[in-house]
This record gives C-alpha cells, structure tokens and sequence, in this order.
C-alpha cells in the first residue's frame, strides 16, 4: 500500500503566498469601495470586496513579484495604509468623471429655475437637482457603453509596476498634479454648462426689454416657465454632444491617471 503523501507547509510559504495576494487585494479593494456604478451605496460592500477578490486572483499571474513581510508586523500595516492610500486615490479621480457633469446640471437647474427641485441621489445619498441626477444616469450609461471601466481597472493594474508595493506612495510632483486637478474640475464643470447658462441669461434679458418696455405684461407669469421651456430645449439639443464630452473627459482623467502613477 503506498503511502500517503504528506505536503509540508512552513511559515515562509504562507507569508509567501499571502504578500502575493494580499497587496493587490487591498489596493483594488480600496478602488472599488469608490468607484462610480460599484461604490454606490445600493451595492452591498460584501459585493465589491467579492468582485475585488475575484480580480484579484484574475491578475495574479499579471503582477511583479511583491514583498515577502510577516504578517504581523509594522512594516505590513504600512503597506496596508499605502495600498488603501493609492486605491482610495485613483478611485476617486474616477468619480471626479460624474461630478462634473451634477455640478454643471446643478448650474444649469439654477439659472433655469429648477434648482428648488430636488431630489435624493441613491448612489450617494444626499439631495441633488433633479437635472444632475439625470446627468449622472446618462453618464453612467455613456461611461459603462465605452468601457471606461475597463480602462480605469487597467490604469490600476499597471500602478503595481510604477508604484510597486513596499517601494513608498506617489512623488511630490505627483501631489502637487493632483491638487491643480481641483481646479480643473470646477473649469470644466464651468465649460460644460455656460452655453446653456448664456443662452438662458439671453432669454431673460429678453424679458427686461420686453416688461421695460410694456410695464402691463407679468413677466413673473410668462418669464419662468418659458426661461424652464428654454432650458429643457437645451439641455435636450446638448445630449448630442454627451458622448463625445464623456468619453474626451475619461481621457483627460486616463491621462492624468497615468501621469499621476509615473506611468
């Protein structure tokens, strides 16, 4: 009878194995936990820590060689802090795609009068304009259609080779790229919705002429649903360009993604 094969598992082998897939779970983690569509909240958390294991070990084979560290160690919870530091980070400059477009809706709802209507947003919850949260439905669309997803998750994958683990977080230029990325959230925002808010500041200096000169017509009466009327046409006529602006949008944030990891 042939004996039983007995497989010998030291400490080393385990720390080996669980610093291999350890770092990159904590790293996707981090980006899925905040992530446009999978960090909403309708999404339980058990479901992106599931859907980040699962890449995880689909990756596997793709990454460097990662660190061998003891479990429990200083050095290790570091390495943890980092991973979520670098994950929360390019997660978030993902969801700066989405906010561009709520705070252009939220302009846009205030010049034509619909900034009283609101409602709450269930990806975030908290109260939004009507007309942002309708911006955020149809760029989710836009961004799942032209698989910005797919290359955001590839921008994360190539960070494990220019910001390996254990070898320290992004450079003071890196930093420094990343507060001026603020600013240019609130230009490109500001872009987005000034030809809807000029056309709109036309229509209602339209409206002073005519009450100056006929003083007998309620401009309270006939300005605000034609300023509403307005605004709706326009914001209809500029669904034309939403594609073309989400997918130059991802780019720009592609790019910056790449920049900011040293890619």
């Amino acid at each position: 009878m042939d004996e039983p094969v007995v497989i010998e598992l030291t400490d080393a082998m385990i720390a080996s194995w669980v610093s291999h897939f350890m770092w990159p779970f904590f790293r996707l983690g981090a980006f899925f936990v905040i992530v446009p569509v999978l960090g909403a909240r309708l999404i339980p958390v058990r479901v992106r820590l599931g859907l980040a294991f699962v890449i995880t070990y689909t990756i596997y084979p793709l990454l460097p060689d990662m660190p061998i560290i003891e479990a429990v160690d200083v050095q290790t919870f570091m390495i943890i802090l980092e991973q979520i530091l670098i994950g929360t980070t390019l997660g978030f400059l993902v969801f700066v795609i989405l906010q561009i477009f709520i705070l252009a809706g939220q302009t846009i709802s205030m010049q034509m009068g619909l900034g009283f209507a609101s409602m709450v947003d269930p990806a975030n919850g908290v109260s939004v304009a009507v007309l942002s949260q309708w911006y955020q439905v149809l760029v989710t669309l836009v961004y799942l259609a032209i698989n910005g997803h797919l290359l955001t998750l590839e921008v994360v994958v190539d960070s494990f080779y220019t910001l390996p683990v254990g070898q320290g977080l992004f450079t003071v230029e890196s930093w420094r790229l990343l507060s001026e990325f603020g600013a240019w959230l609130f230009r490109a925002s500001l872009m987005l919705a000034l030809p809807a808010v000029t056309a709109l500041l036309l229509v209602n200096l339209t409206f002073g002429v005519m009450t100056r000169a006929a003083p007998q017509l309620n401009v309270f009466a006939l300005g605000f649903p034609i300023t509403m009327l307005g605004g709706l046409v326009i914001v209809w006529v500029s669904y034309a360009a939403a594609a073309p602006l989400v997918r130059q949008y991802l780019n720009v944030h592609i790019d910056f993604m790449r920049a900011l990891i040293g890619y």
